[in-house]
């Protein structure tokens, strides 16, 4: 079952290297580089919405990972997994997803963020945000908008990407 066509905002995704998208029948698509197998989602089924890890741009970098939501509310991964960014078999009730460079985000249901991947500075401390709608996941940071309309984010902070609280 898929998503009707206004609704599916997460069906499609672009990674640095690879764009990855939902067909109307829950299948999905990937093309393009496929270093660390990021690309091989022809098994999937029953996906609503998908997300593409992105990477750095320095040439000993490239692999990625990608993400999709299925309309059961689990999540299926592939591609690279050296920080356990694909580790998302046991997640479940799961409404939107993002995937950074190295790491993972899902919003569940009941609006409480899940992480897993990557967390060296800090990017996926989100277990005590809750009330999400959306979520956002950059090079190194995350952000989550609250049904409030206030920002949350955590993780590097280096060029003021986490200072949205004063904006």
């Amino acid at each position: 079952m898929s998503l009707p066509r206004h609704q599916r905002s997460g069906a499609i995704a672009a990674g640095r290297r690879h764009s990855v998208w939902c067909r109307d029948d829950g299948t999905v698509v990937a093309v393009e580089h496929d270093r660390a197998g990021e690309c091989q989602v022809s098994t999937w089924e029953n996906v609503v919405a998908v997300a593409a890890g992105n990477v750095h741009t320095f040439s000993n970098t490239g692999k990625s990972h990608t993400l999709g939501l299925r309309n059961d509310g689990t999540v299926v991964a592939t591609g690279w997994n050296a920080h356990g960014q694909c580790e998302v078999n046991g997640w479940h009730s799961i409404r939107s997803l993002a995937a950074g460079w190295r790491f993972t985000l899902g919003v569940r249901e009941d609006g409480t963020v899940i992480a897993t991947g990557r967390n060296v500075e800090g990017q996926c401390n989100t277990s005590d945000w809750d009330d999400v709608v959306a979520i956002a996941a950059g090079s190194r940071h995350s952000l989550a908008l609250r049904s409030d309309g206030t920002i949350l984010s955590t993780g590097s902070n280096e060029h003021h990407q986490c200072d949205v609280s004063a904006r």
